[in-house]
């Protein structure tokens, strides 16, 4: 049977004296009918291609077609060259990676969506950013991506993962709760402090509209996802300190998802409202559409 709440979860990893990842892997094995060794082969898959979607992003500086984006990862690229960040080298590299693989994904370029295309950049810019500057071994970056993978399973369980549904709290607000999650267990967190981890991130991402400028992947997403990715690891940094998130992780989906059905159908994805019907977005539509 699968697990669908945190709470069964966090039961199972007590009683099995088992990781998150470890409980995991091996229901996905019983579920997909294969080897665990199989599971972590192609979650490897999953990670290798991250790396490559990067390395392919930070080439290249195609323009999308409405011609505001694209070239964002070369700017900051050219910035990092001359003037490092003050947050050092880590923070340069998780805001890179994670553009680099966003705006991949609007030139249509191979991507792992996680959970979905538009969040994209959240969790290979933090996991393979960090992996690098920690040499972090295949195996532990295994272990990241299982630890997301199921905290996204079990969210989806209760929200659709669709900004058409709840908003781009069900995207990129997932994403960054995956994350925060992933990272605090690569870092020697117990379940309760990767629980807190991802349960900080998503609540301080409630309310995220979904209002894509011309219906485009582009216009605020883009930028979210290198700005997420930091959210995540402040999450992860605050839980790792003790600090704990009054709210249970459980519950804080649940009010994510009344979030979701109470926001106006106008901000989820139409582009009828929001940042998509500004001055500046109605000119650019219709000049895309005259085009």
């Amino acid at each position: 049977m699968s697990i669908t709440t945190f709470e069964e979860l966090k039961q199972a990893c007590k009683s099995q004296n088992k990781t998150i990842w470890e409980v995991t892997q091996e229901e996905e094995g019983v579920n997909s009918d294969i080897p665990v060794e199989n599971v972590r082969l192609e979650v490897l898959k999953h990670i290798e291609t991250m790396r490559e979607t990067i390395k392919t992003g930070m080439e290249s500086s195609e323009k999308s077609i409405s011609n505001w984006c694209g070239d964002d990862c070369q700017k900051l690229i050219r910035r990092y060259s001359n003037q490092h960040s003050l947050f050092g080298t880590l923070y340069e590299k998780i805001l890179t990676y994670a553009l680099a693989t966003s705006e991949e994904n609007l030139r249509m370029g191979r991507i792992v969506a996680c959970p979905t295309a538009g969040s994209c950049g959240i969790i290979p810019g933090v996991l393979v950013a960090y992996a690098e500057e920690y040499e972090l071994s295949d195996d532990e970056q295994i272990n990241f991506l299982i630890t997301a993978g199921k905290i996204g399973s079990i969210i989806s369980n209760k929200v659709q993962l669709a900004g058409a549904v709840a908003g781009c709290q069900a995207e990129c607000g997932v994403a960054s709760a995956m994350c925060a999650g992933a990272l605090a267990q690569t870092l020697g967190g117990d379940i309760d402090t990767i629980f807190n981890a991802a349960a900080l991130a998503m609540k301080n991402l409630l309310g995220l509209t979904c209002d894509p400028v011309c219906g485009l992947v582009e216009v605020p997403c883009i930028k979210r996802n290198p700005i997420l990715s930091i959210h995540a690891v402040s999450a992860t940094e605050l839980a790792l300190a003790g600090i704990e998130s009054k709210i249970p992780i459980d519950e804080v989906i649940d009010a994510m998802r009344q979030t979701g059905q109470l926001m106006s159908p106008m901000l989820k994805e139409s582009s009828l409202a929001g940042l998509a019907t500004t001055k500046t977005a109605l000119k650019l539509k219709e000049k895309i559409y005259k085009n």
